[in-house]
């Protein structure tokens, strides 16, 4: 059990517990039925078809009656009246089936297209969310969202909400005919109406807990599951040689699973068990007043037989429409589930009058910038502003659940932010580099074409500084200027196209080479796209493939070299032309043969364009125009490298310690 700390959150989680239910809202309900306004129409005639069935399973009672009081018990059999008879117990079944046929595929299709519309947003709104909401959130999560609960959502139109309006109106006509055959017994068969409430309400609740239960060991068993079924996790597994904790870890997880489903379905066939046991006493009884008013000559037969199949017509409905309430919003809960992911505020967005900003310049400029991960305070509902909840709609309130352990670990508390100005003497890099903000007071500014190297010990805040360029994430403090425009005032496309960014660990999509080269320009011809793969030293390995440009380079670009992955990387860039490129040119996994190469494409790539360099290599160091030394997430030094290696500060003893080394290899 994981417990958010802080803002009364045990209370709520205890409230919430104690109050574990799901609810049916009106403004919930509004919302779902808004998604069906546009199909109103197709909606109208599914409600026509669900009248017309209805009806028609009225009739072959009163057929099975007339049969047995004019045909079958009458002193003078009419063999007319027994062949139409006979003829409409086929008919009523057949047009019967037909409707329901043609109802079903009516729902179908407009359940179908509300979760299109609603798949469709939801991933559109997702594609909006900043990258600070997806190192918050699990993939396993969000795959839940779109899959699991679009699906329950799907259901709670095309099946639930269908089901219970077909159950409300074959109770109200099947209680009005019997009502108007014989009201006696029908005030004696609805005698057991009460007894199904109950059960149905005792059970039910019952059922909404496992229910609950199976979807949280179900999305930690998925969880488990999307952390090591990847070739990372894989990876991992192999190496530790953690594969037969693993099959355990999951074995448990699925243990949970097993055990609660076999309690659902015990739980569900005994409550069937007692509803059929008051469905028998309900039509002994009826048998047995029809029967004693029948031999008293008050009526005659076939009209207790038709209540018998009436009885059966009615307690089936009633049974579910007893939990409909509860059914009804256990379904609801899905859309619930996918409202949620959709009412999350987008961080990153795009001002209602953003510029386009066709061809920029390459004027970078940062002013005072600050940024820090750090969450803002969690809101009302447990989670932080722009997080999701946990899987568990009902009755957990914490906000990042581990996939592994059982629990969540303790919150490691961050140092704030150290001291440290412009231009002072740094012997050695200091011992950690924790901190609460990742950037402080950050400025600097590049000409157009010109080339920034940044360098620093590990966690100083150099990657954090490039992905503020793109806008993956926006400074809390101070703002950055392209081209003389606040990004925030820029439209995001504009900010797409006109930066480029290449980063450490090459992330390729599971296609061809061609499909990944293309996804920065995809209206790129063949010619330009071979150009650019010749640019960055990639086409002849990629021409010598088996299938050349349409090999598949398999799981995030597994089947490939980390310097073949960089090198598609560069072309991928090359292709898109940024005027603003930033980049991380690490090369510590690559032979030397690939860093010649990957050497040789950032000549091309770079030349040119504004660039700002995470450094790796002394060379791009010497081919700055000015190299930004950074400690703790400030600016402590800035120059060319003759002039900070003359101050003797933190930039000479990196280069002492990490590119003295490669000036020798060179």
């Amino acid at each position: 059990m994981i417990v958010m700390q802080g803002g009364g959150g045990w209370w709520r989680y205890m409230h919430s517990a104690r109050e574990e239910r799901a609810t049916l809202t009106w403004p919930l309900i509004r919302r779902v039925l808004g998604y069906a306004r546009p199909y109103r129409a197709r909606n109208a005639l599914v409600l026509a078809t669900i009248l017309l069935t209805a009806a028609l399973g009225l009739v072959p009672p009163l057929l099975l009656r007339d049969l047995i009081d004019n045909v079958l018990v009458a002193a003078a059999g009419d063999v007319m009246r027994l062949n139409w008879l006979a003829l409409g117990m086929v008919a009523v079944p057949l047009l019967s089936g037909t409707l329901r046929v043609f109802q079903r595929r009516l729902s179908a299709r407009v359940g179908e297209s509300i979760i299109y519309d609603l798949r469709g947003q939801l991933y559109e709104h997702l594609q909006g969310m900043s990258l600070r909401f997806y190192t918050h959130t699990q993939a396993g999560e969000l795959m839940s969202r779109l899959n699991t609960d679009v699906i329950g959502a799907q259901r709670a139109i095309t099946e639930t909400f269908i089901t219970l309006i077909t159950n409300a109106i074959t109770v109200a006509m099947t209680l009005a005919i019997m009502m108007a055959l014989e009201w006696r017994l029908t005030l004696l068969g609805v005698l057991v109406v009460p007894c199904f409430i109950l059960m149905a309400r005792w059970v039910g609740g019952r059922l909404r807990g496992l229910v609950r239960q199976q979807m949280e060991s179900n999305a930690r068993m998925n969880a488990l599951m999307n952390e090591t079924l990847n070739i990372h996790g894989q990876l991992l597994v192999k190496l530790f040689g953690q594969a037969q904790p693993e099959v355990a870890r999951f074995n448990d997880r699925s243990a949970e699973v097993r055990e609660l489903g076999i309690q659902r379905a015990v739980l569900g066939s005994a409550f069937f068990v007692v509803i059929g046991l008051l469905s028998a006493v309900g039509m002994a009884l009826v048998y047995w007043l029809g029967g004693r008013l029948v031999l008293a000559g008050v009526f005659q037969i076939g009209t207790v037989v038709a209540f018998g199949s009436y009885l059966l017509q009615l307690y089936g409905p009633l049974q579910a429409l007893t939990n409909a309430p509860v059914d009804f919003a256990t379904s609801l809960v899905s859309f619930e589930r996918v409202f949620e992911l959709l009412d999350l505020p987008q961080e990153i967005t795009e001002a209602p009058n953003a510029l386009p900003l066709r061809q920029a310049r390459g004027e970078l400029v940062f002013e005072n910038v600050s940024f820090s991960y750090s969450e803002r305070p969690a809101g009302a509902n447990g989670a932080a502003p722009g997080q999701l909840r946990a899987v568990e709609r009902v009755g957990k309130i914490d906000n990042v659940r581990a996939a592994l352990s059982p629990a969540a670990p303790p919150s490691l508390s961050a140092d704030g932010p150290g001291p440290g100005d412009e231009g002072a003497q740094h012997a050695v890099a200091v011992e950690h580099q924790a901190r609460e903000w990742a950037l402080a007071e950050v400025s600097f500014a590049l000409a157009p074409g010109q080339l920034a190297a940044i360098v620093g010990p590990s966690g100083a805040g150099k990657t954090t500084l490039s992905y503020l360029i793109p806008r993956l994430y926006d400074p809390q403090q101070g703002r950055i200027l392209l081209d003389g425009h606040d990004l925030r005032a820029l439209q995001l496309t504009a900010l797409a196209a006109n930066i480029g960014m290449v980063t450490q660990e090459t992330h390729l999509f599971h296609d061809s080479v061609r499909t990944n080269l293309l996804y920065g320009r995809p209206e790129a011809s063949e010619a330009e796209m071979i150009a650019a793969a010749r640019a960055a030293h990639i086409h002849d390995f990629v021409a010598a493939l088996p299938d050349g440009y349409d090999t598949i380079v398999g799981e995030r670009g597994y089947r490939l070299s980390g310097g073949e992955k960089q090198r598609i990387a560069l072309a991928r860039v090359l292709l898109k032309d940024p005027r603003v490129l930033v980049l991380d040119e690490a090369t510590s996994h690559l032979d030397g043969h690939s860093e010649a190469l990957i050497q040789q494409a950032l000549q091309t790539l770079l030349a040119g364009r504004t660039s700002l360099v995470i450094a790796h290599r002394l060379s791009t160091i010497l081919a700055a125009d000015v190299i930004l030394v950074l400690d703790r997430g400030r600016i402590v030094e800035r120059g060319r490298h003759e002039e900070l290696l003359a101050r003797g500060g933190l930039y000479a003893s990196l280069y002492e310690t990490q590119f003295r080394e490669q000036q020798a290899r060179a």
